[in-house]
């Protein structure tokens, strides 16, 4: 380093000194100020700390006015301080004052230096502070001194971290190191928590920042980065899927970020610097954590996401920690945070002491958020770097009806989201005493209530909520859930195992609806450009027959001597419906001939989804048994609007004319056949859109478990022909400009009827 007086590891050891000793915090940055002034032959040497409201203060200085420690503040869009702070990235400027974002604070007196270097001093990502040199002469400070301060910006950050600092600030203007955050995402499931965070992949803490012996390090370094690529190898040759439940593909990626030679070069470069090992593989993380945040492009994201994961592992390589949580250590109360899940990790934790999940990804209908909303879980999603803005043990709450995540909250925020705990719990009660009077209307209309399962953990809300059955079996969890294809065995004991739970009450079983979103980590991926309208549920069957085939036979050996309903999911012809009818056919006749038992009776239905269907109902319910309708794929195709992204997804409203009239014209042409029709959608579990179903003529209708109790509630005191009065003239003739959503809040206001 040109001009330093011993370079940054002689810097490093001295700053270790200054740490070790008993001062207060202020005289030890004072002093840490000082050093690094000295050793990079620079006039000012300044930190400034992010703060709780959002500014930055000047915390210490050497070669700056002494007064205006402690009173300069600066928004954090102000001057080269706010705009390193922002971006996350180091300023290198030879004429400082030149420059646009150039802000003249005239109590620093810093109106005479023009060199300015300014380094983010980051942890996990974040931003905690800024740490600045300037020189009176116009130079450019070379990169070795750039990534030496980069280096010891590495020590302030852990000693910001720590909470050193805190007896120094004043009240809300606190170092942003432990923040009140609301946060905002999208509810993934319905519910509010309260608890502690519990980390799915907790950060490795790195307590040992300054090495002792840099060569030792550096081949302690390189040792780590043997084993990684050793266990990577030895995983690929397996075929075993790693913890997180990555597949090939990603420990594919894995392998190629191993042997990356610019992401080496990078760590040995932070090491050299007088880093421990994983101190420098910590620092070159927190420089991609913070490239992630602002990084759009998905591929990219991604990609950075992959590189993260693999310092990881290898941060608890070098220091000896598993690379999974321990389960059994879950507190009560817990609140999962994470990146990203599958529906198998979450259901290895005790369900008993989790109350709620926070995702950085994962939308509505992703397999993890479906396996929250089946064990009862408060789930919200698309909250950015949540695992970087959380540490664990620290207080939070969950609601998983605005998708709103508080984070360390104040008194009334926790005081107002306990009461609305209450309020649920007591509504929850009242429901509960619902749970065995018949579902019937104020006007006398039986209404079949069942509710939607896909898990053995579904089974007990049949009795729980006293629901007539199971509307949807999604048969594909168990599929998505597993490490290897279950075998006909697996299937058969898991379809006897529902059949026994639901008794003498249906149950209707979707078969494999897999592809698109729904991708098995066992199973190759086919790249489509429209997944959700590509090689999926029926098509994927028909195209695979052998596979459709076993889950047939499984289904039929396990209703013997009972009643079987199988629904096929997304037919768009009623060919295919054929088809995968006669394939029941055939299934049927095999076990005949083997002599096996054969249910008392097969039903074989279609999902109505597709809106092709919509033109094809008569000649679908002359070969049908039943139809069941998915108003979530319905709705979606109807308007071309994918509910999975979040720009178009609230575009169009399911309580609208278009949906309505389709929902209609379904069900006034199956009860001319004669034939039964259920709705299974989220529409359903809407109160609003079980009184907009009713009103139409739709009779059964499948729920989420939890959605059951509030539905029941309202349709007992429904008048159905008012509610009929209302929506069937709106629906025939819509007013422009007028809700038929909020028509229907101001009826059910206006009748008493509870939302």
């Amino acid at each position: 380093m040109r001009g330093a007086l011993g370079g940054p590891r002689v810097l490093l050891r001295r700053l270790r000194e200054v740490m070790a000793e008993p001062v207060s915090a202020q005289e030890r940055l004072d002093k840490i100020v000082v050093l690094i002034a000295a050793n990079m032959v620079a006039e000012v040497c300044s930190v400034y700390v992010l703060r709780v409201d959002g500014t930055l203060e000047l915390y210490a200085t050497e070669g700056l006015k002494r007064e205006a420690v402690h009173q300069t503040v600066l928004r954090q869009d102000e001057g080269l301080v706010g705009l390193v702070a922002s971006e996350a990235n180091p300023i290198n400027l030879s004429e400082a004052q030149t420059h646009p974002a150039f802000s003249f604070r005239p109590e620093t007196g810093e109106e005479i230096y023009l060199s300015f270097l300014g380094v983010p001093i980051l942890r996990s990502g974040n931003t905690l502070g800024v740490l600045v040199v300037q020189n009176r002469a116009r130079r450019t400070y070379s990169e070795e001194e750039e990534e030496a301060l980069q280096t010891t910006a590495m020590v302030l950050a852990e000693m910001i971290a720590s909470g050193e600092l805190l007896a120094m600030a004043k009240p809300g203007a606190e170092p942003a190191i432990r923040p009140r955050l609301h946060l905002s995402g999208i509810a993934l499931a319905d519910g509010i928590a309260l608890g502690h965070v519990v980390l799915h992949e907790p950060r490795v803490l790195v307590k040992n920042v300054i090495a002792d012996d840099v060569p030792k390090e550096i081949k302690r370094l390189d040792e780590a980065i043997t084993t990684l690529r050793s266990d990577l190898d030895l995983m690929l040759e397996r075929g075993e899927v790693a913890d997180g439940g990555e597949h090939r593909e990603v420990l594919e990626a894995y392998r190629m970020f191993a042997h990356d030679q610019g992401w080496l070069h990078r760590l040995r470069e932070a090491v050299m610097t007088g880093l421990t090992a994983e101190a420098g593989v910590e620092r070159v993380q927190s420089d991609t954590r913070a490239r992630m945040l602002r990084v759009t492009d998905p591929y990219l994201r991604e990609r950075l996401h992959d590189l993260e994961d693999l310092g990881n592992r290898l941060m608890r390589q070098l220091m000896g920690q598993d690379h999974a949580p321990p389960r059994e250590q879950l507190p009560d109360n817990a609140i999962l945070v994470a990146r990203s899940m599958g529906p198998a990790a979450l259901l290895d934790y005790d369900r008993r002491k989790l109350r709620g999940l926070i995702l950085e990804e994962g939308g509505p209908t992703s397999h993890v958020a479906i396996v929250a909303r089946a064990l009862g879980i408060a789930a919200v999603g698309e909250i950015a770097n949540v695992t970087g803005l959380v540490e664990a043990g620290v207080p939070i709450i969950v609601d998983g009806v605005t998708g709103d995540v508080h984070v360390r909250p104040p008194a009334d925020i926790e005081s107002a989201y306990g009461e609305r705990v209450k309020l649920r719990a007591k509504r929850q009660a009242q429901y509960r005493e619902l749970r065995d009077k018949p579902c019937v209307t104020k006007d006398g209309q039986t209404i079949t209530l069942m509710i939607n399962a896909g898990l053995l953990v579904d089974l007990p809300h049949i009795a729980d909520t006293g629901a007539a059955g199971i509307g949807l079996f999604r048969t594909e969890l168990q599929f998505m859930i597993a490490t290897a294809m279950p075998r006909i065995s697996e299937q058969l004991s898991l379809y006897r195992s529902v059949l026994d739970a639901a008794g003498d009450r249906p149950v209707t079983f979707r078969t494999l609806d897999i592809g698109g979103d729904k991708v098995l980590p066992y199973m190759r991926q086919e790249e489509e450009e429209n997944p959700a309208l590509g090689w999926r549920a029926i098509r994927l069957g028909l195209d695979r027959p052998g596979l459709m085939r076993s889950q047939v036979r499984a289904l039929l050996q396990a209703a013997a001597g009972r009643e079987l309903k199988i629904m096929f999911p997304m037919i768009a012809a009623v060919a295919e419906f054929d088809e995968a009818k006669t394939l029941v056919e055939r299934e049927l006749t095999h076990l005949r001939r083997h002599r096996h038992k054969l249910p008392d009776r097969v039903e074989v239905g279609a999902m109505v989804e597709v809106p092709s269907l919509l033109f094809q109902l008569d000649e679908l319910l002359a070969r049908a048994d039943f139809l069941s309708v998915g108003s979530n794929d319905l709705v979606q195709f109807l308007y071309a609007a994918d509910r999975g992204n979040r720009r178009v997804a609230d575009r169009f409203d399911a309580i609208s004319a278009p949906v309505l009239r389709a929902l209609k014209q379904i069900i006034d042409k199956a009860g001319a056949a004669g034939k039964p029709v259920t709705l299974c959608g989220e529409l359903a579990s809407k109160p609003i859109g079980a009184l907009a179903l009713v009103a139409l003529g739709y009779r059964a209708m499948s729920l989420t478990p939890s959605a059951l109790g509030a539905v029941k509630a309202l349709l007992l005191d429904l008048d159905v022909k008012k509610a009929q009065a209302l929506l069937l003239p709106l629906i025939e003739k819509p007013i422009a400009g007028a809700s038929i959503r909020e028509q229907l809040v101001a009826f059910a206001d206006a009748e008493g009827l509870q939302l």
